[in-house]
């Protein structure tokens, strides 16, 4: 069984940081596209941050030069760096793994498309 468990989130005054992981759980060969999405109440799913399996990054133009994404390979586990936090910035964040080759008993090995984390909540006040 496979799984994308998130870590951290929480609630931080303005200025603040924190720091999202995200783990993949089972027997995960390869991940292509780890990634970062949020999403606000009333407003859409957007992404924030993505990091390929070759090390490019990808950032929303709200996030660029507070937030940093990375990955563990070895770990199988993504990291949001969150910097200079706003409080626009609250939302619930989910983490995106694409095209992750894992390997099941009963199936062989198989490529999960688009599998997501369960969310976390970041709250930043002013």
């Amino acid at each position: 069984q496979v799984q994308l468990v998130q870590s951290g989130g929480g609630l931080v005054q303005a200025g603040g940081s924190l720091r999202l992981s995200c783990t993949a759980s089972g027997n995960i060969l390869s991940v292509n596209t780890m990634g970062w999405y949020r999403q606000a109440p009333g407003k859409e799913r957007e992404l924030v941050a993505a990091i390929t399996n070759d090390g490019s990054t990808n950032y929303a133009e709200p996030v660029k030069g507070r937030f940093t994404i990375s990955r563990d390979n070895a770990k199988k586990t993504a990291y949001l760096q969150m910097n200079s936090l706003k409080p626009e910035d609250t939302a619930v964040y989910l983490c995106n793994f694409d095209r992750m080759l894992f390997t099941d008993p009963s199936m062989g090995t198989r490529e999960a498309v688009n599998y997501w984390g369960q969310g976390t909540q970041v709250t930043v006040s002013s």
